[in-house]
């Protein structure tokens, strides 16, 4: 029964994780004026792409740093959650300055880079 219910704990969070929507891919969504399924559709996608984008820049840097096992896995998690707080914090940040269309993505796009380049 316990086993269960920590299954099942565990499943709820990772749900909750992985359907929170990010940021910067809700704020392209609105610039671009979508809504309905078109705005849900590149929502997911852009959530998809950009997950995916960090997951490879984490294992890349996992493999330059010759790390393994689960040293390997604690590394890559704790990079992929670093990449999305910082792309969180950056978007906040362009929304503070009011940036819009091309000014925004270009600032939130540094930004991400320089932050998760000091974390290495």
């Amino acid at each position: 029964m316990l086993k269960r219910l920590l299954i099942a704990a565990i499943a709820a969070f990772s749900m909750s994780a992985t359907c929170a929507a990010n940021p910067a891919c809700e704020t392209q969504a609105t610039e671009k004026n979508l809504s309905g399924a078109a705005r849900t559709s590149f929502v997911t996608k852009c959530e998809k792409d950009a997950s995916a984008a960090a997951t490879k820049s984490c294992k890349e840097n996992a493999t330059a740093k010759k790390l393994s096992g689960a040293a390997r896995t604690s590394y890559v998690t704790k990079c992929e959650k670093d990449t999305l707080e910082a792309t969180d914090s950056c978007v906040a940040q362009a929304a503070d300055k009011k940036l819009s269309g091309a000014a925004r993505s270009s600032f939130t796009k540094k930004c991400v880079s320089d932050a998760t380049n000091a974390a290495k």
